[in-house]
C-alpha cells in the first residue's frame, strides 16, 4: 500500500509542480510538462514490479507510437483557441481528435503488423 501511495505523491507533484511554474513561466513550464517524467517513472515502477525488461520495452515502443497522434492536442488547441473559441469547447474538441487520432493510429499499426 505504502508503494502506491508513494507512486501517486510523485505524479501527483510532478503535475503541480508544472501547474505553479505555468503561473510564473509558460515556457519553463513547457519544458518541464515535455520532459517524458510520467514516461520515465512507468519504467521504473514496470520494472521494480516485475523485473522484465521486455515489457519495459514494449512500453517505450508503445509510448513512441502512440506520442504521434498526441501531438495534435498541441497543434489543434492553440489553433482553436486563437481563433476565438472558447477554452472549453477548444479543449474538448482538441481532445476528441485526438482521440480519433489514436484510433487511427492504432489501425494503422494493425495494417502493418505492428501491435500495442
Amino acid at each position: 500500500m505504502g508503494q502506491y501511495a508513494f507512486k501517486i505523491a510523485l505524479s501527483a507533484l510532478i503535475l503541480v509542480v508544472v501547474a505553479e511554474v505555468a503561473k510564473r513561466s509558460t515556457f519553463w513550464a513547457a519544458a518541464v510538462a515535455s520532459l517524458p517524467l510520467i514516461s520515465l517513472l512507468a519504467f521504473v515502477w514496470l520494472y521494480l514490479d516485475t523485473g522484465d525488461v521486455q515489457k519495459v520495452a514494449a512500453l517505450s515502443s508503445g509510448i513512441f507510437w502512440l506520442v504521434l497522434p498526441s501531438l495534435l492536442l498541441f497543434v489543434l488547441l492553440p489553433f482553436l483557441l486563437r481563433n476565438g473559441l472558447g477554452f472549453w469547447f477548444s479543449l474538448a474538441a482538441s481532445s476528441a481528435a485526438t482521440a480519433l487520432a489514436y484510433l487511427g493510429m492504432v489501425k494503422l499499426l494493425g495494417m502493418f503488423g505492428i501491435r500495442l
